[in-house]
């Protein structure tokens, strides 16, 4: 701004600058408020257990690949040695995360190459990004989609032949976030196969960007067998075996999400390419590879569908903005209330596509199952430890975070059993016998048995109708199928029933056993 502008001018502008913001900020206040995204409470909690002492991968048993556990190991330590909720310290967190996402594009830009109405919507994409996920705010999608920003708008100069002095920082924030999940390395291989017949290959070798993230991703797979051996000898033949696979990938595109963001996608796609804006097209292998890391992973579950959608929204927006600065030049001038309209776009399609506001805004109703579930929790388990055995997350997370209590099921849920019973046994009973159980099940059996009786939780939730395990003849039942084992058997023997919830029972320790607070 002009230093010589008087101060109401000063002020106008300064309005008009901040206008395309407006709808972002209607959306912080949702994605703040509970509840917390219930993998990300999930992950959060096995971070404090394993902060607490118990070991990841050896004796807390969870699919994800250990970099996301390391990225919450800060807000779990805020959690257990300040006053500040856990919860709350990942939140903040991650708007950290995205301040500095929004400072490194805002670097990258070059603003005289942008028109006034798309460079007003590039201001504000990355916020658009950091609110847009919704009730999936924090889920490792997000964090990738966020830490991915940057890289594009720096593949943008790089394939234009110029650098930048923060071409190391984003090639290593970009490193990290693509190596959340293995699924995400499609998008920055895209993108630099792109870059590659771009520049050609001579020019190409010499860029240090594809280096550094490629140092940085050995390094993290050769951390893994010195830091975390048990992932790779005890997690990866449970995760093939029992975990990886589900619907196929024609069934996948039918979920309706999916099938609407994919079918949004592609006319972008085809616009994108037509044109010769540079970002657009690299947007557009961003898009691709999200929607490639989605189709793979084979669920359709919301977060997965997340990135598509976020790097679909700023595809769309730029290429409106763009256009409308090509060929409605007279329209420059009220390039902020444009701006404003896009993002306006952007935050009514995640609403219309997500579970936020509706979700939030429902949350605090006495009949919501996860609020009645957190009342239970705090009422009978506050800060005390809790054996949830169940086939889902939700609503077991995060009503365990709010109630501040500790889950002491080494898995994440029963996942190993969906897995070893997702198909009828074929002489038509429910259960194996124990003798025929593989080393998966037998493992899973002895050591819920052992740790209950060892030391046993104040509640205990059991799911009256574990989902992802077929009826076979009649519905299994985790409690029966846990009660065969004596030890067991014989603890439970302690135990009484005092509430249900919404197909989940509650059963606490009776009154005159030894009081076991949490660890």
């Amino acid at each position: 701004m002009n230093r010589h502008m008087s101060l109401p001018r000063v002020r106008l502008e300064l309005g008009k600058t901040l206008l395309a913001y407006l709808p972002a900020a209607l959306l912080f206040p949702v994605v703040l408020a509970p509840p917390l995204n219930h993998d990300v409470a999930a992950i959060l909690d096995f971070t404090q257990r394993w902060i607490g002492g118990e070991a990841l991968y050896s004796r807390l048993l969870i699919p994800d690949p250990p970099l996301i556990f390391v990225l919450n190991l800060l807000p779990a330590y805020v959690g257990k040695h300040t006053g500040l909720d856990a919860i709350l310290a990942l939140q903040l967190c991650v708007l950290f995360y995205g301040a500095v996402v929004w400072w490194l594009t805002v670097r990258l830009r070059r603003h005289s190459e942008e028109g006034p109405i798309e460079r007003n919507f590039l201001d504000v994409a990355p916020v658009l990004v950091l609110v847009g996920a919704g009730y999936d705010f924090g889920q490792r999608e997000h964090l990738m989609v966020l830490g991915a920003l940057p890289y594009l708008f720096l593949a943008t100069r790089r394939a234009q032949g110029a650098q930048d002095s923060y071409r190391y920082v984003v090639a290593i924030l970009a490193a990290v976030a693509f190596a959340i999940k293995p699924y995400f390395v499609g998008i920055p291989a895209l993108v630099e196969l792109y870059l590659l017949f771009t520049l050609g290959w001579r020019s190409y070798v010499r860029d240090p960007v594809p280096w550094t993230m490629v140092v940085v991703w050995t390094i993290y797979l050769a951390s893994l067998p010195v830091f975390f051996p048990d992932y790779l000898d005890v997690m990866l033949p449970l995760i093939f075996n029992y975990y990886v696979g589900g619907s196929t990938v024609w069934q996948t595109i039918l979920v309706p999400r999916m099938g609407i963001a994919l079918a949004l996608l592609v006319p972008l796609l085809w616009v994108g390419y037509r044109g010769n804006n540079v970002l657009v097209k690299i947007l557009s292998l961003a898009a691709v590879g999200a929607a490639v890391s989605a189709l793979v992973q084979r669920k359709g579950w919301s977060y997965h569908i997340v990135p598509i959608e976020l790097f679909g929204g700023v595809l769309a927006g730029t290429i409106a903005a763009h256009w409308l600065d090509m060929h409605a030049s007279n329209l420059r001038k009220h390039s902020p209330s444009i701006a404003f309209g896009l993002s306006m776009l952007f935050v009514l399609f995640v609403i219309s596509s997500g579970e936020a506001p509706w979700r939030e805004l429902g949350y605090e109703k006495e009949a919501h199952q996860q609020t009645e579930l957190k009342a239970l929790l705090i009422q009978s388990a506050l800060d005390a430890r809790v054996l949830a055995l169940s086939s889902g997350i939700w609503p077991i997370y995060p009503a365990l975070n709010y109630a501040h209590s500790h889950q002491t099921l080494r898995a994440l849920n029963i996942w190993v059993l969906q897995g070893v019973y997702r198909e009828c046994l074929p002489d038509g009973r429910v259960y194996r016998d124990i003798g025929e159980m593989g080393w998966a099940e037998r493992a899973l059996f002895e050591t819920v048995a052992e740790d209950f009786a060892a030391d046993p939780p104040k509640v205990v939730v059991i799911d009256r109708i574990p989902l992802g395990i077929p009826w076979c003849g009649r519905q299994f039942n985790i409690l029966e199928y846990f009660k065969r084992h004596p030890l067991f058997a014989n603890t439970w023997s302690r135990y009484e029933f005092f509430a249900a919830s919404n197909g989940l029972d509650l059963y606490e320790r009776v009154q005159g056993s030894p009081d076991i607070t949490a660890r």
